[in-house]
């Protein structure tokens, strides 16, 4: 990588105009059937989660950058966290298969802490994202 050049994984935006459109619609419905107290309450409760949700891809789009410096993560709801290279002590891809789901995570290990990204959070495969933060990483240990 050259320098200055950075590598983002983001929210897929198909997923971040999906998200804002459920939440829309929904709190449409709030406001339509807010004489429904039942209705009121379980629509209130969804239109809050796909707000917040739909608001912090909005706000923090990218959730993973690398550069030949290292890592840039975002924490919690929308932090972003700065991890130089020799901080990384593991990057690996946990897969499981439960009932009927089979799930990959991509896993960033520090001396303190653990990040965990999905695929939804990258927009791409995680083995691909590993793949590419690992050849990064190899590049800065020369």
């Amino acid at each position: 990588m050259e320098p200055g050049q950075e590598r983002r994984w983001r929210v897929p935006p198909g997923h971040v105009v999906v998200k804002c459109a459920a939440a829309a619609a929904v709190t449409a419905l709030l406001v339509l059937y807010a004489h429904d107290p039942q209705f009121r309450f379980l629509a209130g409760a969804a239109a809050i989660g796909l707000n917040v949700l739909a608001l912090r891809d909005l706000i923090a789009p990218v959730r993973l950058a690398a550069d030949g410096d290292g890592l840039t993560v975002v924490t919690g709801y929308a932090r972003r966290h700065r991890l130089r290279w020799d901080e990384v002590v593991c990057i690996r891809v946990d897969e499981r298969r439960r009932l009927l789901l089979h799930t990959r995570i991509l896993e960033i290990e520090t001396a303190d802490d653990l990040y965990l990204l999905s695929a939804f959070d990258l927009g791409a495969d995680v083995h691909d994202a590993a793949d590419e933060l690992y050849r990064l990483r190899a590049r800065t240990d020369r």
